[in-house]
């Protein structure tokens, strides 16, 4: 119903007022939308069903992770392949996605395009065969025809993706590889280099998001001595692990002289038996090392934790606040959330192993995380995690108060002063309780948990956001 209300849903009017005037413009025959984030969902099926209604005779498919992860489920709803779309495609999708075209084109059968979800007489069909691609087969990502100079950045930006699906691929509480079908896969590093030359060259950008899903260490290191040999001089960001094999300083200071502005870490918590809980084995002082030589090297380092991991004590959520606080030096900002039962993850499958009841609840008929309980006392439940976290961006949250929300215009301001140190873009001075009133203006909002004695409009334990400061 959300889809089609003009009061709550806010992407109905940007539909009307930017997507159906392009498409009217351009008069395609096939529209695809991705849908890559959770956050993407309402809109991206907003989009669908209003090009569907206004242009029936286009043939809408969509893609992307989050479709993938909702593939038990499209079929019991054969009304989306009638009302909102026309076909979806799973997992990878860029030869699935010229295999459609020919199916539309009478080239080749319905039945014979692999990664498909169709409707035909009235009845959802799911395609058996799934392809995987071969990532050192596929051409130069091509952005032709997008309006590349349109997005609310200064200069061009592209991503640029060398891997497919998590070379760790192991945390427990992680889903993100539900997207691939097959293994993790690369391309060697010398093909990387190339490619990117010859984006920046075509499209005329020295800035890249290498979109991986962790990179690789080893590519990491051959990646940026070829950057640095064939003095390819682009900027560049991406996520990365905390490895043993990242200590020496050397290493750093190579990604910085091949062009490493950011980086973005998924520490999730500083106390080693939680992360043996998470499969992680990441060791803390390990962390602390790679943290200090990217920070000493001049990478802005941006690390990611939340509270709550089923067994994890209120001893342990506090090590993790601890240590982000006692090493604010090396970290230029900061993410806190809590633990959030993925649908798709190791634990959801097994919970037993992880001392949690998942309750399922029917009204939600297409859900991607699930409401859980802890079987045994002793562990921060779910409520209890949301309230550390508020905690910690109401008490301790200033050190890392930046007043740019998007990664990419923290991303531009390194590449642009060529430093991590950039005291302008933070809500405080350092060392004052009052907010700057110079330079960036932004607003920095967080969600936060209701205790159990307040309630929100409806009378019941909720959510709410608290803004950290106001611009000037």
């Amino acid at each position: 119903a959300c889809l089609d209300d003009d009061v709550v849903n806010v992407y109905r009017d940007v539909c009307r007022q930017l997507v159906l005037p392009a498409i009217q413009k351009e008069q395609p025959e096939v529209v695809g939308v991705s849908v890559g984030t959770q956050m993407q969902l309402l809109a991206g099926m907003t989009f669908c069903k209003m090009i569907k209604q206004e242009f029936p005779d286009i043939h809408v498919t969509v893609g992307g992770n989050v479709i993938t992860r909702l593939k038990e489920d499209l079929p019991k709803h054969e009304q989306f392949f009638t009302q909102v779309f026309d076909s979806a495609i799973l997992y990878e999708g860029e030869h699935a996605l010229v295999w459609l075209l020919e199916a539309l084109a009478g080239e080749r059968t319905w039945e014979k395009v692999p990664n498909l979800m169709w409707s035909r007489n009235g009845e959802v069909q799911v395609n058996p065969e799934i392809y995987t691609e071969k990532t050192t087969a596929l051409p130069l990502p091509d952005f032709d025809g997008l309006p590349l100079d349109a997005y609310f950045v200064p200069v061009r930006i592209l991503p640029y993706l060398a891997t497919r699906g998590c070379y760790w691929g192991r945390c427990t509480f992680c889903d993100h590889g539900q997207g691939y079908f097959d293994q993790y896969r690369g391309k060697p590093a010398h093909d990387v280099v190339r490619e990117i030359t010859a984006l920046k060259e075509k499209y005329r950008t020295e800035h890249f998001l290498f979109s991986d899903e962790s990179y690789p260490p080893a590519l990491l290191k051959k990646v940026t001595q070829l950057l640095i040999e064939e003095q390819v001089g682009i900027k560049w960001t991406t996520l990365i692990r905390f490895e043993e094999s990242l200590q020496d300083p050397e290493i750093w200071k190579q990604a910085v002289q091949a062009g490493c502005c950011t980086l973005y870490y998924g520490m999730e918590s500083a106390n080693e038996r939680v992360l043996e809980l998470m499969d992680k084995h990441a060791k803390k002082a390990v962390i602390k090392n790679n943290l200090q030589e990217a920070a000493k090297a001049g990478i802005w380092n941006h690390v990611m934790a939340f509270y709550g991991f089923p067994g994890e004590t209120r001893e342990e959520a506090e090590e993790t606040r601890e240590f982000l606080l006692e090493n604010k030096r090396y970290i230029h900002s900061v993410e806190l959330f809590y633990f959030v039962a993925y649908r798709h993850t190791p634990m959801v499958r097994n919970p037993d192993k992880f001392g949690i009841t998942i309750h399922k609840q029917e009204e939600y008929d297409m859900p991607l995380d699930y409401y859980y309980t802890l079987k045994e006392p002793g562990g921060i439940s779910c409520l209890e995690a949301m309230q550390l976290a508020e905690e910690f961006y109401q008490k301790d949250f200033d050190p890392w108060a930046v007043r740019v929300n998007a990664r990419e215009h923290v991303f531009l301001y390194i590449s642009k002063y060529g430093t991590n140190y950039l005291p302008q873009i933070y809500a405080m001075k350092a060392g004052q309780d009052e907010p700057r009133t110079d330079g960036v203006q932004g607003l920095i909002t967080w969600p936060v948990a209701h205790a159990p004695s307040e309630k929100n409009s409806k009378g019941e334990p909720g959510m709410s956001r608290v803004v950290s400061h106001v611009a000037p």
